[in-house]
């Protein structure tokens, strides 16, 4: 084993010890001093909520109005590719289960260094994800015409404060909240693709169109706007799939993470096809695809277009707690990423810091101070906040998957070495698939440099965040040298 892995180790140790009160009344503790609370169908459905959220139930509206009946063909190529991800991701934890997930990994693969900024640009994407939630929770506020005139940051602040409360206690309430939020939003999809599917098998009109494939061929076909334009909601779409590595944070708090993930893991590649795919195919055969429109749920557009009084404000309930889920994960998500951060000393110490409960409590309320950015971005530029924030997130998203894969590939050569045994759960096709699924990264990267002007300057801030990482961890040496 690696030095590296052996000061994990010793990081992992002095963990345990910090949360040794809490021994006697916890039946077990995870390596890093966190309650291992979390059981079979909280992972589960953790799983399935990393893979719905805000992307399709907000995001569909304008990407279907950008892309026409081809975001389907976007939606399963990167569902595809998201699966490879989670695969990596999936040997990596069979490995060594820990809280501290790709950060850990990367200290123990490619060095502190690496594991810095792994760190630091996954708590840039959830970050700027949490901001784009908050965001998401304004706007679905403002379907009802009763809050129209509520400014759009007040929502986003009640969210901010609501959802960082509720965080700060126990992982195991943690994980029933993700318990139901996820139910919610699976029970609502499934409501949704039956209807459809009902309907479309009947043939009946909606709002004075016939149903069926004649909707695509009629209006532009599977490209109406071309290729390109297609092509350049890839880190949109992206986004969508943000939280599928959530799974590798919560295995470390998983009392049974061997047994119950390989199969958690498995079932997120039917779900991504049945509920991306098979839902954006069903709206465009109900609906022509210019019905949809940016800022409103292409659910929402469904329901009302049916004409059923309420559906519409049922389902917008549910997108609503969709956002809520997924601000809710990614404070969990980062305060488990602050503290591996400061544990392997590349970040501030007070991010270490466990309350009674074992909830990482000084990295979540920095996310919220974070958050907060979020909800001044509502009240200066509330129009653009969402499209302009989601492309920062992905760079972070980019940069996640990157260290995943390159991790992964690290794991793979040990095995294959002699050096660390088999995990049980390999990655399919590796090292080939990872080659190509880091190739499809970095084209990503390009299209959305093409993107312009939101993708643009996206892509030309990468140098200034390189440069905010370098100078960070030249005073962090700086600081431990001292």
């Amino acid at each position: 084993m690696s030095d590296t892995s052996l000061i994990d180790r010793r990081i992992t140790d002095l963990a345990t010890s910090s949360s040794a009160a809490d021994t006697a009344v916890h039946a077990e503790i995870s390596e890093e001093g966190y309650h291992k609370d979390l059981g079979r169908r909280q992972i589960q459905m953790i799983a399935i909520g990393g893979a719905i959220g805000t992307g399709l139930f907000l995001g569909a509206g304008a990407r279907l109005q950008l892309a026409g009946p081809a975001l389907a063909l976007i939606y399963m190529v990167c569902g595809a590719f998201s699966f490879m991800i989670l695969r990596a991701l999936g040997e990596l934890v069979m490995y060594r289960p820990t809280a501290g997930s790709f950060v850990s990994y990367a200290r123990e693969f490619l060095g502190e260094k690496w594991a810095y900024a792994a760190g630091w640009m996954s708590f840039l994407n959830w970050a700027m994800t949490g901001i784009v939630d908050i965001t998401a929770v304004a706007l679905y506020m403002h379907f009802w015409g009763v809050f129209a005139t509520v400014p759009q940051w007040v929502f986003a602040l009640i969210a901010l404060c609501i959802v960082g409360s509720m965080n700060l206690i126990g992982v195991k309430y943690f994980g029933e909240m993700e318990f139901w939020f996820s139910l919610i939003k699976v029970v609502a999809l499934a409501l949704f693709l039956i209807v459809a599917t009902l309907i479309l098998g009947s043939r009946m009109p909606i709002a004075g169109h016939a149903t069926g494939i004649g909707l695509i061929t009629q209006h532009g076909g599977l490209f109406p706007h071309g290729l390109i334009p297609a092509l350049m909601l890839l880190q949109g779409v992206v986004f969508a799939y943000s939280g599928i590595e959530l799974i590798g944070t919560a295995a470390g708090e998983c009392a049974d993470t061997r047994d119950i993930l390989p199969r958690a893991i498995n079932s997120v590649i039917w779900r991504i096809a049945l509920f991306y795919v098979g839902s954006v195919v069903l709206l465009v055969c109900l609906l022509p695809w210019s019905a949809y429109r940016a800022g409103t749920s292409p659910f929402v557009t469904f329901f009302q277009a049916l004409g059923i009084k309420g559906i519409d404000h049922a389902m917008n309930i549910v997108v609503l707690t969709a956002a809520l889920s997924s601000l809710n994960s990614g404070l969990y998500a980062t305060g488990r990423i602050l503290r591996a951060l400061a544990l392997g000393g590349s970040g501030p110490k007070p991010l270490a810091k466990l309350n009674r409960q074992s909830v990482p409590y000084v990295g979540i309320l920095t996310t919220v101070a974070i958050y907060l950015v979020g909800v001044g971005l509502n009240y200066l530029i509330p129009s653009r906040v969402f499209e302009m924030v989601l492309n920062m997130s992905a760079i972070g998203i980019i940069a996640t998957w990157m260290f995943i894969l390159i991790c992964q590939l690290r794991l793979r050569k040990a095995i294959n070495d002699g050096q660390i045994p088999p995990t049980g759960f390999p990655m399919p096709w590796a090292p080939v698939s990872n080659w190509a699924t880091l190739g499809f990264l970095a084209f990503v990267v390009v299209m959305m440099a093409f993107d312009y002007p939101e993708g643009t300057y996206t892509v030309a801030f990468i140098p200034l965040i390189v440069l905010i990482l370098v100078i960070g961890w030249r005073l962090l040496k700086r600081d431990r040298a001292a």
